[in-house]
């Protein structure tokens, strides 16, 4: 299948993997308002992943690719992956829907950081400057001073954010050798290994319909991984990402649908200097990635 062929599927595979995301933060919320607590959201996101995950290698590649040699690094990025699943679920809880995802909009921002720090990239004044005007944007969201989002909020999001980009860097480095439905198996599965006990210790009495929704976390989440780790086997990143923005969409319906809350108006003039910024941020490397292509094969001998 050629590239321009491979585009819309692993659009509709984006698209799909951002409702699904958007669903499950949905459902957080409602669990979270029925007494389910942090520890219970983690483990059932996780646990709930694992036969999905399965039974998709079972259909696709087969089993014997979940085998690997490189069981540290999966044990490193499943630290920080459920570190900023946390954060993130924290930041769920904590802030409306709207500006929760808003604030996750800010991973490109970190991983142009990141990247020029712990991978020594070349990072000229265009992406710093977008770095810079991204910042704003956050500002403009968060206000500073008027309560709207509590500071703890705002925190929990950034870390969310950063520690997201730090797992992008990780799984860029797993790449090489790992397939994308081995990354997330190891991680769902090595993630039991704290929330197990943590849920057995915390776990609450609900009744059916929580339950239902803690499971529905696992299942809607898995697919929203899955899909996206789909869609990126499909397309290059910089065709892909750019779909990520329309979450905010489905934030805001299932914000005002559910909850009768709408984003207000500072979080709609800062989300697109945000999106603006990140956006820019995934061109700029999308064309110097090209360029630099160019430069190799006028090169080669």
């Amino acid at each position: 299948m050629a590239v321009t062929d491979r585009i819309l599927p692993a659009l509709a595979f984006r698209l799909a993997s951002v409702l699904a995301f958007a669903t499950m933060g949905a459902l957080i919320k409602l669990a979270e308002a029925r007494g389910a607590g942090l520890v219970e959201l983690l483990f059932f996101r996780q646990a709930g992943s694992i036969p999905v995950v399965v039974a998709w290698v079972a259909m696709g590649p087969g089993l014997p690719t979940l085998a690997t040699r490189r069981l540290p690094a999966h044990a490193l990025r499943c630290a920080v992956g459920l570190s900023s699943m946390t954060f993130m679920f924290s930041t769920l809880m904590l802030l409306p829907l709207a500006e929760a995802t808003t604030l996750q909009f800010t991973v490109p921002i970190f991983a142009t950081i990141l990247g020029a720090l712990v991978l020594r990239e070349t990072t000229g004044i265009h992406r710093w400057s977008a770095v810079v005007v991204g910042f704003i944007g956050v500002v403009i969201v968060a206000q500073p001073g008027s309560g709207h989002i509590p500071l703890i909020g705002l925190l929990t999001g950034l870390a969310a954010a950063l520690l997201s980009a730090n797992v992008s860097i990780l799984i860029r480095r797993m790449g090489s050798s790992e397939p994308p439905a081995t990354i997330v198996f190891y991680f769902s599965v090595l993630s039991m290994v704290p929330l197990l006990p943590l849920f057995l210790w915390t776990m609450g009495n609900h009744d059916a319909t929580t339950w239902a929704m803690l499971v529905g976390v696992g299942l809607i989440g898995a697919v929203g991984q899955l899909t996206m780790t789909t869609s990126l086997t499909l397309a290059p990143v910089s065709v892909v990402v750019p779909m990520d923005y329309s979450g905010l969409i489905w934030a805001t319906l299932f914000g005002w649908t559910l909850f009768h809350v709408l984003p207000t108006p500072m979080t709609w003039v800062g989300a697109p200097i945000i999106i603006l910024s990140g956006l820019y941020i995934v061109w700029r490397e999308h064309r110097l990635g090209r360029a630099n292509a160019l430069a190799a094969a006028s090169t080669a001998p």
